[in-house]
């Protein structure tokens, strides 16, 4: 995480938020009246995904199962009709 304080943020601000966004820096910008975070979209849409998934009852448990099968019991493309 960079971090950076109000007043270098506002001088940077534009390549501060490009490197945000290609490299997925997250910034932590300071200041008197306390601190904020800036992520990407992509990384925040990632983190709402997460948690969405996660406040699904039994979510973790049916993943975990997933990842347990093996690829041979797995159902292929060529077997499901969209």
């Amino acid at each position: 995480m960079v971090s950076v304080n109000i007043t270098n943020f506002r001088k940077s601000i534009f390549s501060i938020l490009e490197q945000t966004i290609k490299h997925n820096d997250i910034v932590s910008v300071n200041t008197k009246a306390g601190n904020a975070v800036i992520m990407s979209e992509d990384d925040y849409n990632g983190l709402m995904e997460t948690l969405h998934l996660a406040s699904i009852s039994k979510m973790k448990e049916t993943i975990v199962e997933g990842l347990k099968t093996p690829l041979s019991e797995c159902v292929s493309e060529d077997n499901v009709t969209w």
